[in-house]
């Protein structure tokens, strides 16, 4: 495996992922019965910002780092930004950005656990370290799309499952995230899945969407962000995060956060993103509808 995340750690598709991801894990949190995290490529767990990797691509900068300065943004964006900033390495300033795994162990309560699956030795290794001691978070080295058959369901009954990908094959990694889903579903029909995606050509991404209205899953929220055209193959234009058994009003959470963070995370054009449901809640599909700028985000369709 070449990908090393430590080169994009930070940068603006870390930035929606995890604002959504913090936004999930509350949901989580509005009812007191324990839950169960699980990241099927969960990476080393922090990665160094100042480091030779990330100093050589720089695209914190366009990311994490937009947002250190920002004043005036909506509470679920100031509760995931501090968070970033007031953790361990941060407090002299941002020299460390977490990954999945670490944002979400910070806010385990009591009851809560972690499954952490890593394939890539050193990885891993890496990750134990993080979480030596820490009996809330197991580490696995192994295939994540392989584990879900072993973790599923979790003894907690409800939780969520991450699934984020290198993509180093693009179309051959839709194909087994689709046969992984189909597997876990099975198992556990009510957990919440959340799939990361990166997007360069929309007509890449477009037959992965369409597919996943199939799962047979009656709430799907699609939530993307695109800093550049989606027509280009040579560069990251944006990214999204597609969510299987989507809690309810999770769009409405959503909308303002992602608003404020098309504007920060602006580049050469104005940032614009994609909020709504391919699935309303009882199951129906809904038109897609172009992007729009942020500042015109409509709202759900879906019953309230």
């Amino acid at each position: 495996m070449n990908y090393r995340h430590a080169y994009h750690a930070g940068n603006f598709a870390d930035v929606l992922k995890h604002v959504v991801l913090l936004a999930l894990i509350e949901a989580l949190q509005a009812k007191p019965a324990p839950f169960c995290y699980i990241d099927t490529h969960a990476g080393s767990g922090s990665y160094p910002l100042e480091g030779f990797e990330a100093k050589k691509t720089g695209e914190h900068r366009d990311g994490i780092a937009r947002l250190h300065p920002a004043e005036k943004v909506p509470p679920l964006l100031r509760r995931w930004r501090d968070g970033i900033l007031g953790g361990e390495g941060n407090k002299q300033g941002l020299k460390h950005y977490p990954g999945s795994p670490l944002q979400v162990a910070r806010l385990l309560r009591p009851g809560d656990s972690a499954q952490l699956c890593e394939l890539h030795v050193e990885e891993a290794a890496k990750l134990h370290e993080l979480f030596r001691g820490n009996p809330q978070v197991h580490v696995h080295q192994r295939d994540g799309y392989e584990a879900l058959k072993a973790l599923l369901p979790p003894k907690e009954k409800r939780g969520l499952v991450l699934i984020d990908p290198p993509y180093e094959a693009q179309e051959a990694e839709y194909k087994l995230i689709e046969q992984a889903l189909k597997s876990a579903l099975l198992r556990w029909p009510t957990g919440v899945y959340a799939v990361w995606y990166p997007i360069k050509l929309r007509s890449q991404v477009q037959p992965f969407l369409r597919k996943l209205q199939h799962s047979g899953v009656k709430r799907i929220l699609r939530a993307e962000l695109l800093v550049h055209p989606d027509d280009s193959p040579l560069r990251l234009n944006g990214s999204g995060m597609v969510i299987l058994n989507a809690p309810w009003n999770l769009d409405d959470t959503l909308r303002e956060p992602l608003r404020v963070l098309a504007g920060l995370l602006s580049q050469e054009r104005p940032a614009e993103v994609k909020l709504d449901w391919l699935l309303d809640e009882a199951g129906s599909q809904l038109n897609t509808p172009s992007p729009l700028p942020a500042s015109r985000l409509p709202r759900s369709p879906g019953r309230r």
